[in-house]
């Protein structure tokens, strides 16, 4: 067993098929079946179990993965600072971002990021929190922007700003004519949110308790998706400033009344990263930002 049939047994448990697995690796779908088949004889037991529509990881198989992936990141781990004793900001840099801060956030940074440090190839990852976490923790990312708190005594925060909070309201809203709102003002209304899974609908739902509003039945995929809602006159939401257009038609911005509520924004990498130097280069190129 060796680095390369841990990395066709991770592919496997990814993609839960052998073919795409072997697209990915390169190979052919016989060659990587026949080296984990090789592996599985070699420890005497079952990593996967297989029928003809579905691959599935075994309980063992579990154990197994998590594993691989902690050997597969150690071994990058250390090609990485193999290659940083030439040149720390070179390589790859894989950095990942929840939706309602990546799509506003990252073009403006991405420019202030490869500017600094040319050699750098910046890989860009847009996925939701939980998701980001995760990969965080298992070497698939070196970085992420993440709404703060994070709680994992394995990563470290950076925090880089504050973005608060607007109501947004159609023009002939009721609440349209304020040019401040408090909490209290939202009691009886129909409130927008996203979908689970959104660390934004968790904002939200923390800016104004449920027995201030009424939660609509539609729950949007996206800001965007929300920000038309709004304009159609189905409802009301929350928007963070960094998602607000400047001459935007079609929808009033309302800030809240002090204290205005916000989410801090951060960034979060592994506590025993061997590019240490290099995350707080950049976390002080993004807060200059």
């Amino acid at each position: 067993m060796n680095i390369r049939d841990l990395r066709y047994i991770v592919a496997v448990a990814d993609v839960q098929n052998f073919s795409r697995a072997a697209e990915i690796c390169h190979i052919s779908q016989p060659t990587l079946s026949g080296q984990i088949k090789k592996v599985e004889e070699e420890l005497n037991i079952a990593i996967f179990e297989r029928s003809n529509k579905k691959v599935i990881l075994t309980r063992v198989g579990e154990d197994i993965v998590r594993y691989a992936r902690q050997m597969l990141a150690s071994e990058k781990a250390i090609r990485e600072l193999a290659a940083q004793a030439h040149d720390p900001y070179s390589g790859e840099f894989r950095l990942g971002a929840f939706p309602t801060i990546a799509s506003y956030y990252l073009p403006q940074v991405v420019s202030v990021l490869r500017e600094a440090m040319p050699q750098l190839k910046l890989v860009l990852v847009e996925e939701k929190t939980d998701i980001l976490i995760h990969q965080l923790r298992e070497g698939q990312l070196d970085a992420a922007l993440l709404a703060l708190p994070v709680f994992d005594e394995h990563l470290v925060c950076h925090t880089l700003f504050s973005d608060p909070f607007y109501l947004a309201v159609p023009p002939d809203h009721p609440l349209a004519k304020e040019k401040q709102i408090s909490m209290q003002q939202l009691a009886g209304q129909e409130m927008l949110l996203l979908e689970e899974g959104h660390c934004l609908r968790d904002q939200a739902l923390d800016v104004c308790s449920m027995d201030q509003f009424r939660e609509q039945p539609y729950r949007a995929t996206s800001l965007e998706t929300l920000r038309q809602m709004v304009k159609a006159g189905s409802g009301i939401t929350i928007m963070p400033k960094i998602a607000i257009q400047p001459k935007e038609t079609g929808i009033r911005y309302i800030p809240f009344h002090t204290p205005v509520p916000a989410r801090d924004i951060g960034l979060i990498w592994r506590r025993i990263t061997t590019r240490d130097a290099v995350m707080q280069h950049i976390a002080g190129l993004l807060k200059a930002a």
